[in-house]
């Protein structure tokens, strides 16, 4: 709790509204009043920020910030014992908006905008234009490994991705659990230059979560398996004998199937 990232567990129960603190050791507040993350789950906003005294803390707080017990809120703070406690106030504020922003395609007005801003990207960049051969890479290979990508670009990896997280600020690609695709709106962005290209169909649902981890993702893969919807047709215990799919991404599974209000069998 010193300023470790939140769990993926902890993050679901922040959107089911079982979670609204978080305890911090920081030097200085790193976030304020108002502030909205973005998360695997979506946005959560922080309503408030202020110091406490941890003799202070009580077994309330500990249950809403999502320990067990005060013992145990105790023990997640015992580092940094010369940095003060801070108490966070959280909430959830709905679904990252670039999730919708994905499934907009845009206008000939919006097309235009948007490859404008590409132009822009292609002149500033110290490397040459790259915003049209990573969107065609990415269409013409879904789901492969960034490395892989970034190594056919002959480009650095970390490179490779920070130019992604750009596109993908506009709506124009997502991440997978592995790799990446381009969404309605990058494609029609793509498909704007008049170049006519063959795609095999998008699986209709809700794509598996990032934070199962890439063996599970694999494994899940190879049985045909690449949305939720397509998990809860199989059993449980079933896709647990797989091997990759360990404990930790089957409770993963777990989180993202009831955030989407799916169950097992």
């Amino acid at each position: 709790h010193s300023g470790a990232a939140v769990t993926d567990k902890l993050l679901a129960a922040i959107r089911a509204g079982h979670v609204d603190l978080a305890f911090r050791r920081w030097t200085a507040p790193r976030v304020k009043g108002g502030t909205r993350l973005r998360t695997a789950v979506g946005l959560l906003e922080v309503l408030s920020v202020e110091q406490v005294a941890p003799s202070a803390l009580r077994a309330d707080d500990a249950r809403r910030a999502g320990s067990q017990s005060l013992a145990d809120l105790r023990r997640a703070l015992a580092h940094h014992q010369d940095r003060p406690v801070f108490r966070v106030t959280l909430r959830y504020a709905g679904p990252d908006p670039r999730e919708e922003l994905r499934e907009q395609v845009p206008d000939a007005a919006g097309i235009a905008e948007l490859t404008s801003w590409l132009d822009r990207l292609d002149r500033s960049s110290s490397t040459g234009p790259w915003t049209r051969e990573t969107l065609a890479l990415i269409d013409a290979r879904p789901e492969v490994r960034a490395p892989e990508l970034a190594a056919s670009l002959g480009r650095p990896t970390a490179e490779f991705k920070r130019d992604v997280r750009k596109l993908k600020e506009k709506g124009l690609t997502e991440s997978l659990a592995i790799g990446y695709r381009l969404s309605p709106r990058g494609q029609a962005v793509l498909d704007s230059d008049g170049v006519r290209r063959e795609r095999a169909p998008r699986a209709p649902g809700t794509a598996l979560p990032r934070s199962i981890g890439a063996p599970a993702t694999r494994a899940l893969r190879a049985e045909g398996l690449r949305t939720l919807e397509a998990v809860v047709t199989r059993d449980r215990d079933e896709l647990a004998a797989l091997h990759g799919v360990g404990p930790v991404a089957l409770a993963r599974l777990d989180e993202a199937l009831a955030g989407a209000g799916l169950a097992w069998p």
